[in-house]
């Protein structure tokens, strides 16, 4: 999406819509009864329906069934605060036609990407960062600093990007435009705190409690829904709660590799029995020389992550039947589980003590 803010008072939006809920009313850009603010949108918001609900019964009118349209709402009854109040995945824009004020925001933990140029004129954003390149006088200067970043973690942290002009908004941060100055702000950030004492059943019964309801919002869509089933941990309880809260055999995809020291199909083969889900396999011989261009265009940015290849075999077999998966991602960094990243953090600390 491209907003020119040096002139006019409507904005430029191009959009390519990711088309889950409300298919034949949902199409961006949305506004609001007046048409005096707008939002576009990448990503699907999972609490759509109380939001709507309370925005309704404070009086908002409502013309689609769309996850965006209470955005936009949102905005009008909560201001800047509205971003808090949303449960998702996103990167989204709303513009204020009479304040000539503009909001971006991303997710929590960043799921969704959000790629901004402000040169004091303009402002130039984009859920892709080909989005932004687009514009002929966005200089494709690479960042050495990013370039260390990614030698470092295998990718480049917001707020850098690989190239020096463009950022990223952080995850859980929102931007503000408003009179050719633009300001920051983080809107959510993971407490730890202690509670009372409590044995380990009912620790695991609350935990039972958020992660089914968790598993129940993601599963609203307008259109054909399954998920990624590897047959460990993380993917084998994502579809174990989909299958408790499915009328209907959960449809699963997974991969077959000749290597049995990577393959993963029999521990997924075993669980879609246990739980009766409507399963495919799909038997890869995996070339990541040939899909390695295919998999830059999508990634944007430089990603030395080798997951990259299967996730794009087991997603391009998915979409076959499917439009939207579910997966275990994730599932390591909320609990703790990659014990190898505490001795490679420990080894990088003792080298910084040693080389200064």
């Amino acid at each position: 999406s491209i907003i020119d803010l040096s002139t006019g008072d409507q904005p430029i939006f191009n959009e390519d819509r990711l088309s889950i809920i409300d298919l034949s009313t949902g199409d961006q850009p949305i506004f609001n009864e007046d048409r005096s603010k707008v939002v576009v949108f990448n990503g699907e918001i999972y609490n759509f329906k109380s939001v709507r609900a309370t925005l309704m019964e404070r009086g908002h009118r409502f013309a689609t069934a769309s996850d965006t349209e209470a955005i936009v709402h949102a905005w009008e009854e909560y201001g800047e605060g509205c971003v808090s109040r949303l449960r998702g995945m996103f990167g989204l824009a709303l513009w204020d036609l009479r304040e000539r004020r503009l909001l971006l925001a991303r997710d929590r933990v960043g799921k969704k990407p959000l790629y901004y140029v402000h040169d004091g004129d303009r402002l130039l954003f984009g859920s892709e960062l080909k989005a932004v390149l687009c514009d002929p006088s966005v200089k494709r200067v690479v960042s050495a600093e990013a370039l260390d970043d990614y030698l470092t973690f295998g990718a480049v942290p917001a707020p850098r990007t690989v190239y020096t002009d463009i950022q990223q908004l952080p995850p859980a941060h929102y931007l503000v435009w408003e009179n050719g100055r633009v300001r920051t702000e983080e809107y959510w950030n993971p407490t730890y705190r202690s509670g009372p004492p409590r044995s380990e059943a009912a620790w695991l019964e609350q935990f039972d409690a958020i992660f089914s309801e968790a598993v129940r919002l993601r599963m609203i869509a307008d259109v054909p829904l399954g998920a990624f089933l590897s047959g460990g941990v993380d993917s084998s309880a994502v579809v174990a709660a989909m299958a408790a809260e499915s009328p209907r055999p959960v449809v699963t995809t997974t991969i077959s590799l000749a290597d049995d020291a990577f393959n993963e199909a029999p521990h997924a083969r075993a669980v879609a029995q246990s739980l009766g889900t409507d399963h495919s396999e799909l038997v890869v011989d995996p070339h990541a020389v040939d899909i390695l261009p295919r998999l830059a265009w999508h990634l944007d940015e430089p990603f030395a992550d080798s997951s990259a290849v299967p996730s794009y075999y087991v997603a391009r077999a998915a979409r076959q039947r499917v439009t939207v998966a579910l997966s275990g991602d994730g599932g390591d960094e909320v609990f703790a589980g990659y014990e190898w990243r505490y001795g490679l953090n420990l080894l990088e600390a003792r080298v910084r003590g040693i080389i200064p």
